[in-house]
């Protein structure tokens, strides 16, 4: 069976909160989740397999009707969020257009959160729950069998229009079993970062399960189990990404330093094979230390992002973050002292949270000295505590998330927490901290000093000249 993995385009995104001049300026990363499921059934199949990333790639919806009428697959699969539901579903409208035979699976948190309501679509065939490699490859392998599809973990379809759920299977506990993703299915030149000194840039994973309680996440499909890659198994991929070319890595892990001895013993290894490649992590204040960083400085480490979500006690007891100022501070002073470049995460319209206190964030934010910050309004996702605790205090009449998957709307706005400031209060905000972070004057001689490039100088100014319009 032939097969294409697709990364949907955005032109129907369903708005982030983030400024649109931040999200047009940060690049583009590889689609890990697919080449991942790419590279199992390379392996452990005999489907063909082939991934198609629109965003990247830049393509219309034209040129991707094009595209799968040159591949002429079997069947098509879609990674699916909330945000990209729109075109996810276009796309599948597109492809059935072109043969009403191809069929259509998709996977992804979404289809975790809403089964019911993403199966019911028009043109949707199946859904992948979960860790998507072996039950993706399952479904294939016994895609002209529905009595053998009722055997199978992990997997909806329909059987004379009734449901079937079948149950999602264990989580995977051996991820050095997982063959690496297969990047060479990529235009893997092609990715980059806006933060990076270097390009290409790839992503990767070594580890699965975030086992932290925040108020505002959830991990529907990758779980709450902490699970991680040997070193070995880690470097081995970092070893093969720079033979192929590829000169930065951002580790995506939620939280790269949840065991200590894993990141020593990962850059003990690096440095065993004197391995030389640029690689960026996201980290707890709470998890690192100074001979840790020390360590991670030596071996290659260039950034860290670190989610400090807020700059008072109060909020970020109500986020559940447990963590405190003082770590903050530590961290990001320890880190600078180091070498490293960091990036903090602030949210602000928080439960419970004034402008009083969202002008102490802005204030904190310029006190931690990150390089870079990223500032969103807090958005009550899909499954997350927060969301329910706003449906229980009927912040929103009705659950606005089960309703658009339910019918799909391209006008759809994501509400916020209103209780206390309005949105537009929030997007004024927000704006403001943009600006006093990025637009003080000893900050831009800094950075400016700090290139070392001309293609970085364009790529930066892009994204400079995007806040401007903010």
């Amino acid at each position: 069976m032939k097969i294409i993995l697709i990364n949907p385009t955005i032109f129907n995104m369903l708005p982030t909160m983030l400024p649109q001049s931040i999200d047009e300026a940060r690049g583009y990363n590889p689609p890990l989740g697919l080449l991942y499921l790419a590279a199992y059934l390379e392996r452990y199949s005999n489907h063909q397999v082939e991934i198609l990333d629109c965003q990247v790639e830049e393509l219309d919806y034209k040129q991707i009707e094009n595209k799968i009428k040159e591949k002429n697959p079997d069947a098509i699969g879609l990674t699916t969020m909330t945000f990209t539901l729109i075109d996810v579903l276009n796309i599948a409208k597109i492809a059935k257009k072109i043969n009403s035979e191809i069929k259509i699976i998709l996977g992804g948190p979404h289809v975790d959160i809403y089964p019911k309501e993403t199966i019911n679509q028009p043109h949707i065939d199946y859904l992948v729950l979960g860790e998507g490699e072996m039950p993706l490859k399952n479904l294939l392998d016994n895609i002209n069998s529905t009595d053998n599809l009722h055997l199978i973990k992990s997997i909806v379809f329909k059987d004379n229009d009734k449901i079937i759920n079948t149950g999602k299977a264990e989580l995977n506990q051996d991820l050095d079993s997982l063959p690496f993703p297969a990047r060479h299915l990529t235009p893997y030149k092609k990715y980059s970062s806006v933060l990076s000194k270097v390009n290409p840039v790839t992503t990767m994973f070594t580890s699965r399960g975030c086992p932290y309680n925040c108020l505002f996440c959830d991990r529907p499909n990758l779980g709450k189990i902490f699970r991680a890659r040997s070193a070995k198994n880690v470097v081995n991929e970092m070893e093969e990404c720079k033979k192929m070319g590829i000169k930065e890595i951002l580790i995506y892990d939620d939280t790269f330093t949840v065991n200590r001895q894993r990141v020593i013993d990962i850059c003990l290894e690096i440095q065993k094979r004197n391995l030389h490649i640029n690689w960026d992590v996201r980290a707890r204040v709470d998890t690192v230390d100074k001979e840790l960083l020390k360590m991670m400085k030596v071996s290659g480490c260039q950034r860290i992002h670190y989610g400090v979500e807020a700059g008072t006690q109060k909020i970020l007891n109500i986020l559940r973050k447990g963590i405190t100022l003082k770590q903050a501070e530590k961290a990001f002073e320890l880190s600078r002292k180091i070498g490293f470049e960091t990036l903090a995460y602030f949210m602000i319209g928080s439960p419970t949270e004034t402008k009083k206190d969202i002008l102490k964030t802005i204030k904190f934010a310029k006190k931690l000295k990150p390089d870079f910050v990223h500032i969103t309004i807090t958005t009550p996702f899909p499954a997350t505590d927060l969301y329910r605790m706003g449906l229980e205090q009927k912040i929103w009449p009705n659950d606005h998330w089960q309703k658009f998957a339910k019918n799909p709307r391209a006008d759809f706005i994501p509400p916020v927490w209103e209780k206390i400031l309005s949105k537009e209060e929030l997007i004024s905000l927000n704006r403001k901290a943009y600006r006093a972070f990025y637009f003080r004057p000893k900050y831009i001689l800094e950075k400016l000093s700090q290139l070392t490039s001309l293609k970085e100088l364009k790529t930066k100014s892009k994204a400079v000249w995007g806040m401007l319009k903010i």
